[in-house]
């Protein structure tokens, strides 16, 4: 552990967080980077590196095109079988959690890494679905993920759903598909309701779940913003932190 003198940032950080009764912590990929899992739009991200592969993001791709299905279930098997594990950033804000803190961690990473940290799913609000299980397009028959790649494994290249043979889908909200409508309520309220929004390796430049930033701002909650780059809403922040979230978020919740 580093024994160097914490930033001004950090204590400033630091200070907002300790007198904080309610915090919303909203995550992005960048939370993820260091427990092994790339981003997307970053210099070494997925779609910067294969800029093809962002059409198995893209439901009208993805529903159109049998190619497009076979090379992204050829990919979730690959990611299935890494071992990925939370990093210091994830159990940070399972200890902001147990400091009686948090009020809800909104994500849009589909990895469930913050669930396997041990955060409260009762207070996780995954806005981007999850990869952990996959729906049918058709008839909205839901299952474990592995079940599914299970089949890919045996041979199936574009496995199609067991109850009524239409499209399967990693239960994950692709470009062009709308948000679930009580997943942005959960987290607007949350912004409405919190003292301070803490954000983690996001850009902010998704919406409509980025507006929950200035929801909070103006209704007078403090912002803190982590990442490793500059955001689309530094202005609105308090405090700005860059640098690694497995490093600097553990500082600021300790």
């Amino acid at each position: 552990m580093s024994t160097s003198t914490p930033s001004p940032e950090v204590e400033e950080a630091r200070a907002l967080i300790h007198q904080a009764e309610k915090i919303c912590v909203f995550t992005g990929a960048g939370i993820s980077t260091d427990s092994g899992i790339p981003d997307f739009r970053g210099p070494q991200g997925l779609w910067t590196k294969d800029p093809e592969a962002e059409k198995m993001a893209t439901l009208q791709y993805y529903m159109a095109d049998p190619d497009v299905r076979r090379r992204s279930w050829q990919m979730k098997r690959q990611q299935a079988e890494a071992t990925l594990k939370p990093n210091a950033g994830h159990r940070a804000l399972l200890a902001l959690e147990q400091q009686g803190r948090l009020h809800t961690l909104v994500t849009q990473n589909v990895d469930g890494l913050h669930h396997d940290a041990g955060s409260d799913p009762d207070r996780i609000v995954e806005i981007h679905g999850t990869l952990r299980e996959a729906v049918c397009m058709e008839c909205d028959d839901r299952g474990p993920m592995q079940a599914t790649l299970d089949r890919v494994r045996a041979g199936e290249e574009d496995p199609a759903c067991l109850r009524c043979g239409g499209i399967l889908k990693s239960a994950t909200i692709s470009f062009g598909q709308g948000l679930v409508a009580r997943d942005l309520a959960r987290a607007e309220i949350a912004a409405r309701e919190c003292d301070l929004m803490l954000t983690v390796g996001t850009t902010l430049g998704v919406y409509p779940i980025a507006g929950i930033v200035p929801i909070a701002h103006e209704r007078g909650a403090g912002v803190i913003i982590l990442n490793s780059g500059a955001t689309e809403m530094d202005a609105l922040a308090q405090v700005r932190l860059s640098g690694s979230i497995s490093e600097i978020l553990p500082q600021i919740v300790q």
